[in-house]
């Protein structure tokens, strides 16, 4: 018969992979299942394992199946979908920006036809910054947050430069290079809207555990009140 201890050590490392592919930390799982997040941290050390009730629980939060929690499981199902969808958003994003360099590619070649010479090249330039803000948009609704940052500074430094050679070509004062000085505190405003967020799921994270540990003492405290009632009434009927 298979040693007690080993079982417990392989469903906390299962349980612990599984969590860390979904992209949630201890709290975030106790609090979907209702539980605390010491709760969580035991089952994840192998002090203890959930019962079958949380198991389900578990392995529907995950999208796993309770083998899958409890076996000696290569954590290929949950693997395998995570590649699979990142591979969708990959193509999703890729298609999207195709069709915006199609456009330019479009308005390049009509306005040659129509003008020749005419800036048309200037459609290239401006589907830089338009790139940059569909991608913004995906890595909002995908959480990428690294490609966030990253799309958001692309696109201050490429919408400027855009408009600089816009008023270039149109013949414009060559004191519009100063137009790049406004990239500067944009820049800083990006990076410390990119810290805040980050501060924020800490807090959220920390206020959370905060609750749980208050709710539990209040219940500690309500179950204490409640014996000592029912003591008092037991010694009064004496």
């Amino acid at each position: 018969m298979e040693n007690l201890e080993l079982v417990n050590q392989r469903i906390a490392k299962n349980l612990t992979y599984y969590r860390k592919a979904s992209g949630m930390t201890q709290a975030e799982v106790a609090e979907k299942i209702s539980y605390s997040d010491k709760s969580v941290s035991k089952w994840e050390s192998g002090n203890g394992v959930p019962d079958i009730y949380v198991l389900i629980q578990l392995a529907s939060l995950f999208n796993v199946t309770v083998n899958d929690l409890v076996g000696n499981s290569e954590q290929s199902p949950l693997k395998e979908n995570k590649k699979k969808r990142n591979v969708l958003h990959l193509l999703t994003m890729l298609l999207s920006c195709g069709i915006v360099w199609l456009v330019a590619t479009i308005v390049f070649v009509t306005s040659n036809l129509v003008a020749k010479g005419s800036p048309g090249w200037l459609a290239f330039v401006y589907a830089v910054p338009v790139t940059a803000i569909l991608l913004i948009v995906f890595s909002a609704i995908w959480k990428f947050k690294l490609l966030n940052f990253l799309s958001i500074s692309g696109l201050v430094w490429t919408l400027l430069l855009a408009i600089y050679l816009t008023v270039k070509t149109l013949g414009g004062p060559e004191e519009y290079w100063l137009l790049f000085l406004l990239g500067i505190p944009l820049q800083g405003l990006t990076i410390l809207w990119a810290y805040f967020r980050y501060m924020l799921v800490r807090f959220k994270e920390t206020s959370m555990r905060f609750l749980r540990l208050k709710g539990r003492k209040n219940k500690r405290r309500f179950a204490n009140k409640e014996n000592s009632t029912i003591e008092h009434k037991e010694d009064a009927e004496e």
